[in-house]
């Protein structure tokens, strides 16, 4: 019995998600508008942000965030450090804290530098031009 009760629960759920992620959609389709993006995003409130100026602002607050991370890790390894008391153990265990954080500030640096140069390489592929379509 016990095990029909937990397919039950599966499957009501599921069928939930479905009809918790379809009733947006229902609600919508009592306007006149045609059914787009747009239209959807304006109505929930998404507002007519750029897409990219939206995601580097994303890419950018993540990068930041591991930045502070990487910086907190080496503050908390010279705590380590400082606090070892001779204790060789502990100066290696800040030490390769230290290593580590290093090495993942050079990897956000270089992937902000990618994001940078893409962003830049993409700026005008986006822009159509006049004639081009015709």
């Amino acid at each position: 019995m016990h095990m029909k009760l937990a397919r039950f629960a599966k499957v009501a759920l599921a069928v939930g998600s479905v009809a918790a992620l379809a009733l947006p959609l229902a609600t919508y389709a009592q306007d006149a508008t045609p059914f787009s993006i747009e239209s959807v995003g304006s109505k929930i409130g998404l507002g007519d942000a750029d897409l990219k100026r939206t995601v580097l602002n994303i890419i950018q607050l993540l990068l930041g965030l591991m930045t502070l991370i990487a910086v907190v890790l080496i503050i908390y390894a010279g705590f380590v450090w400082l606090t070892a008391a001779g204790n060789e153990e502990s100066v290696e265990k800040a030490k390769r804290i230290i290593s580590a954080a290093v090495v993942g500030l050079i990897i956000v640096l270089l992937a902000w530098a990618i994001v940078i140069f893409v962003a830049r390489t993409t700026a005008n592929v986006t822009k159509t031009d006049g004639a081009a379509a015709g």
